[in-house]
């Protein structure tokens, strides 16, 4: 086979002669400088490679270098706390080798293979394990115990397993398969467009808390579960997903900074290390994994950065844990697809976008799910998929926001009014929806309360209620409308402003309890409930509007989580308000 060169280089597409051998998504090195490459495309022995660095100065005749090994990612003790670019590069690694700037064709590895880490095995010799089996664990952090598994397609007898410090690369067991002997490492790699397997299942039942209250009453997500969070610029896309890396109940956080602006991961970056993790009082950064990728690296790298991160994502889901990522934001992947089908010069579909756009999406999110994992033990994990997309002036009508919400279960739409009316989050509640509330009812009548449900309905119901009394009153003006009609009105504004809203900065309100969310929602419908009934008693309007217990019911969300007990007396206030 003759050496491969380069024949043709067009941005991050690179054509190269003399492939014959190669295959699809196998990983090249591209000129002396060795950029790394991904093939996508062959024909014959032409290989269409996507290059992950910038190809300034490189040109036709240079030399082309294959791997016959997928673009894969390595697997391993060490993940946690790392910050990774697009193809798995630790950031901070490089900068103490290189400064401040990540220079081309550099290849460090993923894990740090110099430190040991105390392994405690937890099978013997002469023990029979299949695929998915947990040999050992490390005590990775504080917050997480790293499972070392057996392989898939590894089944055997264990002949040997060792205890104590090791390496990422030394062996920790050999077992014996019918093909040989195989030697167990604690790292292992897995090719990053391949699911890794599970052995089966389910439909989610268990909702992601994520401590907004409006979207864990009106618009839950499930653990497993798909959302997606659309909006123009400005409205609050990237500090709901930072809210939810700080306060969802997903044992391990996996975010993706996707070709989003560079000050964004750095404050990501920066805020990240600092804070605390709720549950525990440990660094977040201990359950947390980030892929930082920003909009002036490479575009391409855009395309390989979500699938980096969702297969780091299912390794710990097949530990056995919950795992939450946050994709930040598919639109910036999908302009990095359209620029490579361009490059391909591929028919175009709507607005230049490929028309595979679909079944890329598609099966990026199918990658979510709660699962049975591989091995004799019955264990279960999840993985939750958030991806926020950034439309052109916040358009809906987006072939990557339609794409998106075709696949996923879970709507936030963001609307630029309630971000310029300081209203956090910006999620617009008639727009909004969870396909996940019938999946999630068992659970809230036994862990919450069966009337949490109901008071859902009935406070959504007063929200659109509220769309419709608003236009009326824009026409004819407010006094027209009957007193109750203008006491919905007041209610709604009451789920708004003292419900709804949310401070992110704030060390109460920013956190709120599914049982909290609970209470503070029953005492505003008590209100309602009250009221309307002395309003047909005769009870002058102005002075119910006019209620000292407002006063109490706005500053509801300050209550502390360890101090439910004040709802009591706010409720006992509230009835006799009216005696």
């Amino acid at each position: 086979m003759k050496n491969p060169k380069i024949i043709k280089v067009s941005g991050p597409l690179v054509v190269a002669a003399g492939c014959g051998g190669a295959k699809m998504y196998d990983i090249v090195r591209v000129s002396e400088q060795r950029l790394i490459g991904e093939i996508i495309e062959l024909k014959g022995d032409l290989a269409y490679i996507q290059v992950y660095e910038e190809t300034s100065g490189i040109g036709p005749g240079e030399p082309v270098y294959l791997t016959h090994q997928p673009l894969s990612v390595e697997l391993g003790p060490g993940l946690i706390g790392s910050i990774y670019d697009g193809i798995q590069r630790p950031m901070d690694v490089i900068r103490n080798k290189c400064g401040d700037f990540v220079p081309r064709g550099i290849d460090v590895p993923a894990l740090d293979e110099n430190k040991e880490w105390q392994f405690k095995p937890l099978l013997k010799t002469g023990q029979i394990v299949s695929s998915g089996d947990i040999l050992g664990e490390i005590d990775e952090t504080a917050l997480i115990k790293h499972k070392i598994m057996v392989p898939a397609g590894v089944a055997g007898e264990i002949v040997e397993i060792k205890e104590g410090n090791l390496a990422v690369k030394d062996i920790v067991a050999r077992i014996k398969t019918e093909q040989g002997i195989k030697e167990i490492t604690l790292s292992q790699h897995w090719p990053v467009r391949r699911p890794r397997p599970v052995k089966e299942k389910f439909a989610p039942d268990e909702p992601l808390t994520t401590g907004q209250r409006v979207i864990d009453t009106f618009f839950p997500i499930a653990k497993g579960g798909t959302a997606c969070i659309p909006g123009p610029f400005g409205s609050g896309k990237t500090v709901v997903l930072h809210e939810f890396a700080k306060w969802s109940d997903a044992q391990v956080i996996v975010y993706v900074g996707c070709g989003e602006r560079g000050n964004e991961i750095a404050d990501l970056l920066l805020s990240f290390p600092e804070l605390k993790d709720p549950h525990s009082g440990r660094p977040l950064m201990e359950r947390t994994v980030i892929i930082a990728n920003t909009s002036n690296m490479p575009v391409a790298a855009r395309e390989a950065s979500i699938y980096t991160g969702i297969t780091i994502a299912e390794y710990f889901r097949d530990m056995g844990y919950s795992v939450a990522l946050m994709a930040d934001s598919t639109s910036r992947w999908a302009e990095a697809l359209r620029e490579i089908s361009g490059r391909l010069e591929e028919m175009p579909g709507e607005e230049g976008y490929p028309a595979y756009l679909s079944s890329r999406l598609a099966e990026f999110y199918e990658r979510a799910g709660k699962i049975a994992c591989l091995g004799s033990d019955k264990r279960g994990g999840a993985l939750s998929v958030m991806g926020a997309v950034s439309p052109p002036g916040g358009d809906l009508s987006d072939p990557v926001v339609q794409a998106t919400l075709r696949v996923v279960k879970v709507f936030w739409g963001l609307d630029d009014k309630l971000a310029n009316a300081r209203h956090f989050p910006a999620i617009n509640w008639l727009l909004s929806y969870s396909l996940y509330h019938d999946n999630l009812e068992a659970f809230l009548k036994n862990n919450i309360c069966e009337e949490f449900i109901s008071l859902r309905k009935r406070a959504m119901r007063l929200l659109e209620e509220e769309a419709g009394l608003l236009e009326i009153a824009r026409l004819v003006g407010i006094e027209s409308l009957t007193f109750s009609d203008r006491l919905i009105l007041e209610v709604a504004k009451s789920i708004r402003e003292d419900f709804l809203h949310q401070h992110a900065f704030h060390e109460i309100d920013t956190y709120t309890s599914l049982m909290k969310q609970h209470r503070m929602l029953k005492i505003i419908m008590e209100f309602y409930a009250l009221s309307q009934e002395k309003l047909k008693e005769g009870m002058d309007f102005e002075k119910i509007v006019k209620l000292p217990v407002r006063e109490k019911i706005s500053r509801l969300k300050y209550i502390e989580e360890n101090k439910l007990q004040e709802f009591e007396k706010v409720e006992k206030e509230l009835r006799n308000s009216y005696a």
